[in-house]
């Protein structure tokens, strides 16, 4: 998370630096922006999504902001998770950003580099673009901590570190 704010849809957003890396170095930098409601949903109100092409970071296809070019805001982390709910996250066809959720349990557990967590809050969630399903587990006070293609190409993501 970074200590900046900006401004969507009349929406104060904080803004989260994501950045993912392959063998110690950066290949992809994100800007993610949320907000939550009083309901305790957290909004997605888009993302400014750099790749590494050539040695240089260019935006990626996928970048997106509620209100510019038909783009809507989806819900990242509902208020009150249960199984078996569904929602939208992104809503931007034009830059081919649809990703969808489910809750697939509440009770989950994971060990990553950063540690052990219980009573962790796992997701199944894809994209009618992409033939991929990705669960990902999302710890107490913490966020999402990692992250496992189960369906398609096989990957892994796993929190390592956290700055403030």
């Amino acid at each position: 998370m970074t200590h900046e704010t900006k401004l969507i849809l009349g929406v104060t957003c904080t803004v989260v630096k994501d950045t993912v890396s392959e063998h110690g170095a950066p290949v992809e930098r994100t800007f993610d922006w949320y907000a939550q409601d009083t309901q305790g949903n957290v909004w997605y109100m888009g993302e400014d999504s750099l790749e590494l092409k050539n040695g240089r970071f260019v935006k990626a296809s996928d970048s997106w902001e509620s209100g510019v070019n038909g783009a809507q805001p989806g819900i990242i982390m509902p208020g009150n998770p249960q199984p078996g709910d569904a929602y939208r996250q992104e809503y931007y066809p034009p830059g081919e950003a649809l990703d969808e959720a489910r809750v697939l349990s509440l009770n989950g557990s994971v060990k990553v580099p950063y540690g052990q967590f219980t009573g962790v809050l796992v997701t199944s969630e894809r994209s009618p673009l992409e033939p991929q399903t990705e669960q990902k587990y999302y710890a107490p006070g913490l966020g999402e901590v990692e992250e496992r293609v189960v369906v398609g190409h096989h990957e892994e993501f796993q929190l390592v570190s956290v700055t403030t």
